[in-house]
């Protein structure tokens, strides 16, 4: 005979059976709320998004314009397709930060005890920060166009479009990194160890063939982030689709199927 203390987890065990496909979506949209609210509670948590395009687009536009392109408008084509995908790729560790801060504080042992999907505190968190992708977007371009950098205004949705797929296929790497990680500092430090040689080592500020051979052909055959920087500048400049773009989503479709099953593999193991 089964006691009250047997019933209680029995009952919620039966109860995590039977959540389906339409309840987990509901879950996951339930926590990407909870993460928003934590945003507008904490609104300098979009300081990266916020602020940093803008102190980057100025700072490099007018330190380096005239060296690189020969004038400001010249540079603009080059370095704000950079900017924007720089800000999304150093905003995506943000999710994975967030999700080790909550299974350090034991937040996620309080998420087991409920009746839900168990990985909706992930898909979630990865969902809300989608937001964040287009807030930086919009940011990057109101700074362009006022300081003379106008694109047609379907080529710009097209491309903020664009980077937030790339940018939530990439959180996937960043919240795997930080579910491996052992605390919240080691969870930031090794995705800023990921995300610097990926932004600064690509075509996002200067032409590669400037560079020496070794990292040129990094930034050119190797990182990613230059594939999505070039397919975001001819969508932006031709209003076209190029080879680069094919080749950057498959290289973020490929993300998806090697960390989306590590990342709720290690999340599940965590929590």
């Amino acid at each position: 005979m089964m006691t009250n203390i047997d019933i209680i987890p029995a009952y919620r065990r039966e109860l995590k059976n039977r959540v389906g496909f339409g309840t987990a979506v509901k879950n996951t949209f339930t926590f990407a709320y909870r993460t928003l609210l934590k945003v507008i509670h904490n609104p300098e948590s979009l300081l990266d998004v916020t602020l940093m395009p803008i102190l980057f687009t100025l700072m490099f536009t007018y330190l380096f314009g005239g060296a690189i392109a020969g004038g400001i408008i010249s540079y603009l084509p080059i370095i704000i397709p950079g900017i924007l995908i720089q800000t999304c790729v150093t905003s995506c560790g943000n999710a994975g930060t967030q999700l080790r801060e909550d299974t350090d504080k034991s937040i996620s042992n309080r998420f087991k005890s409920m009746p839900i999907a168990r990985i909706s505190p992930l898909t979630g968190a990865l969902t809300a920060d989608l937001l964040r992708y287009a807030i930086a977007g919009a940011i990057v371009f109101a700074v362009g166009a006022i300081i003379g950098y106008r694109p047609g205004f379907l080529n710009v949705v097209a491309s903020i479009g664009f980077v937030m797929f790339v940018g939530w296929c990439l959180s996937w790497l960043f919240a795997f990194v930080a579910m491996t990680a052992k605390s919240v500092s080691s969870a930031s430090t090794f995705a800023m160890l990921i995300m610097f040689p990926l932004t600064f080592l690509s075509n996002a500020f200067v032409p590669t063939k400037t560079m020496p051979t070794v990292i040129r052909v990094f930034a050119d055959y190797i990182n990613p982030v230059s594939k999505a920087i070039t397919a975001v500048r001819e969508i932006l400049g031709n209003g076209t689709i190029g080879t680069d773009f094919w080749l950057a989503l498959a290289g973020s479709l490929v993300i998806l199927v090697v960390f989306v099953p590590l990342t709720l593999w290690t999340y599940k193991r965590n929590v």
